[in-house]
C-alpha cells in the first residue's frame, strides 16, 4: 500500500510559531513520527510539502496517475478559501482523510477541503496521522 501524505501551507512554521496551539514539535519531527508510524503498519508514504496551492493540486494529480492507494492531506493554510484544491481532492481516484494536528473547529469555520474528504481526523496531535493510516489500510483491506 502506498500513500501520499500531504503537509500544506505553514506546515513548515511548526514549533517555530503558535506553538500554544500547535506544539512545539516540527514539520521535520511530524514527518519522522509519520514515518515510522507507516514502516509499523507496512505501509510505503511519500511526504510532501509545499506553501504553494498549484503544486499540492499538482502532486495529488500525479499521484493518481502514479496509482497512489490513498492520501493523507493536512491542509493546514489551504483549510479555507481554496476551491481548486478542494476540487483536486474530489476529482482523484484514491481516498483522502483531512488530519489537523489541533481541532481547526476551535479556531473558526470548518474546513472546505474536509467536505470532499473521506475522513477527518483532528485534534490529536502527530498520532491523528496513525490514526489516518490505519483507517487508510483497513478499509483497503475492507475493515
Amino acid at each position: 500500500m502506498k500513500i501520499l501524505v500531504v503537509q500544506g501551507a505553514g506546515m513548515n512554521m511548526r514549533g517555530k510559531t503558535q506553538t500554544e496551539i500547535f506544539g512545539t514539535m516540527t514539520m521535520e519531527q511530524y514527518d519522522q513520527h509519520i514515518r515510522q508510524y507507516a514502516k509499523e503498519l507496512d505501509i510505503e508514504v511519500e511526504i510532501f510539502h509545499s506553501n504553494i496551492e498549484g503544486e499540492v493540486i499538482n502532486r495529488l494529480y500525479q499521484a493518481n496517475d502514479q496509482g497512489f492507494d490513498g492520501a493523507l492531506v493536512n491542509p493546514a493554510g489551504f483549510s479555507r478559501g481554496y476551491p481548486a484544491l478542494t476540487a483536486a481532492i474530489s476529482q482523484v481516484a484514491y481516498p483522502v482523510i483531512e488530519v489537523h494536528i489541533s481541532n481547526p473547529v476551535r479556531r473558526g469555520p470548518v474546513s472546505d477541503t474536509a467536505a470532499v474528504s473521506l475522513g477527518i481526523v483532528a485534534g490529536f496531535g502527530v498520532l491523528g496521522y496513525a490514526l489516518a493510516l490505519r483507517g487508510l489500510r483497513d478499509r483497503a483491506k475492507g475493515g
